[in-house]
């Protein structure tokens, strides 16, 4: 059974949080990092991508790059920027973006429900990407960046969120993209004691997003185990910061995918060749969009083109059946030669929230053909994890995105 915890947050006071609450490190390449942090120098971008502190020729993964992340993180406690909480609490996390909210438990997930498969996954982690957290979480002492998880709603703890947010929130600003960010504590001793056992009678909790952050933070609290043989179950570092989320509340944004050519086809082959696996609904010159799941839309040569998957093709295997494994196993593979998504570089992932025009514009720069997808749904997400399978890379997008430096929690 799942053991989520309150904790000690080390948080912003109510006049910083809006200045230094942070889009994931992750969603930034260095260069755009830099001038991001350049623009807003008090964000918390500044330490979770500590480079920016640097010159741009400096080893973004020398030792005095996490040790200046270390050293920023302290000097804000110290100049006042951060409070920490006297007791553990958990926290109300509520996330608005375009009318739609979504609203968490911020708390403390056990590493041994990761480890004992309580806490599911459904992507593979790169160890280079979890070398970078490992270090930043060891060298800061503290976990910065929460992972973002999903449980099948619960009676009990939506009645206690929503009677939190009932009072006066410890945070409620708008981000400079729009989205509201609001944020309470739960200080009831009942209250609390009532999360626990909720949450204690689950035998599965989904990472939705966050794989390389979790596995690194575990990672981290397995080392500092074997450096504490005597260790107590409740030191901190047995434990990662958590949001969780409920299933119902959750939206999945498609994740589509551009290719840099037609691997030798002319657009007219390539349609002759699609008409095998799919069944072509419309065309037209405006964008359109899958409007349910078995249907990919396609742009090629200003055309768009809205395919529906032979029903003789479609699988009932969790993974098989998912619409990106779909377009994977009958068009991307054997006609377009993208045999590993991963590593083929002819192949690139254009998140839903960019819009079908972001994929009209790359075709008329590097590519040649787009393809847009229905999202994947959470119980899809679910179905896999149960199934202990793995998905295809870039099956999910979601938003809004949580924001680092809101909580933190020191191991």
């Amino acid at each position: 059974m799942a053991l989520i915890v309150p904790f000690r947050a080390i948080r912003p006071t109510k006049e910083e949080a809006a200045t230094i609450a942070a889009l994931p490190y992750d969603v930034y390449n260095r260069k755009e990092a830099y001038e991001k942090v350049k623009e807003q120098p008090k964000s918390f971008l500044a330490i979770d991508r500590p480079e920016t502190q640097f010159a741009e020729d400096v080893d973004m993964y020398s030792d005095e790059v996490y040790e200046k992340a270390a050293s920023m993180l302290n000097t804000w406690i110290e100049e006042g920027r951060f409070i920490q909480d006297d007791q553990p609490f958990f926290y109300v996390y509520e996330l608005t973006m375009d009318g739609r909210s979504q609203t968490g438990i911020v708390a403390c997930a056990s590493i041994d429900d990761y480890q004992n498969n309580i806490i599911k996954k459904h992507e593979n982690t790169r160890a280079e990407k979890e070398q970078d957290r490992i270090r930043h979480v060891d060298t800061c002492n503290a976990q910065t960046g929460p992972i973002f998880l999903a449980y099948r709603q619960d009676h009990t703890i939506a009645t206690i969120v929503e009677k939190t947010k009932g009072r006066r929130p410890i945070y409620d600003f708008v981000a400079e993209d729009g989205i509201s960010h609001r944020c309470w504590i739960i200080d009831n001793m009942m209250a609390k004691a009532l999360i626990t056992t909720a949450f204690g009678k689950m035998d599965s909790i989904y990472i939705a997003d966050g794989h390389h952050r979790a596995a690194s933070a575990v990672k981290v609290g397995l080392k500092r185990r074997e450096e504490n043989p005597g260790y107590s179950e409740t030191a901190p570092f047995n434990y990662f910061l958590s949001v969780l989320f409920p299933d119902e509340e959750l939206k999945i944004y498609d994740y589509n995918r551009v290719v840099k050519d037609l691997n030798g086809m002319a657009p007219e082959e390539l349609l002759e060749e699609l008409d095998s696996v799919a069944d072509l609904i419309s065309t037209s010159e405006k964008a359109i969009r899958p409007s349910k799941k078995g249907q990919w839309s396609m742009y090629l040569e200003g055309i768009w083109y809205l395919y529906q998957v032979r029903e003789e093709l479609l699988s009932d295997d969790p993974v098989e059946g998912l619409d990106v494994s779909l377009l994977q196993n009958l068009v991307l593979d054997p006609l377009l030669g993208i045999q590993d998504p991963k590593t083929d570089d002819r192949i690139d992932f254009v998140g839903g929230i960019r819009g079908l025009q972001e994929l009209e514009r790359r075709c008329t720069t590097d590519c040649k053909v787009a393809f847009a997808m229905y999202p994947t749904s959470i119980s899809e997400l679910f179905d896999v994890a149960d199934a202990g399978l793995l998905m295809p890379p870039k099956s999910t997008w979601f938003e809004p995105k949580l924001r680092s430096g809101l909580f933190i929690h020191r191991i």
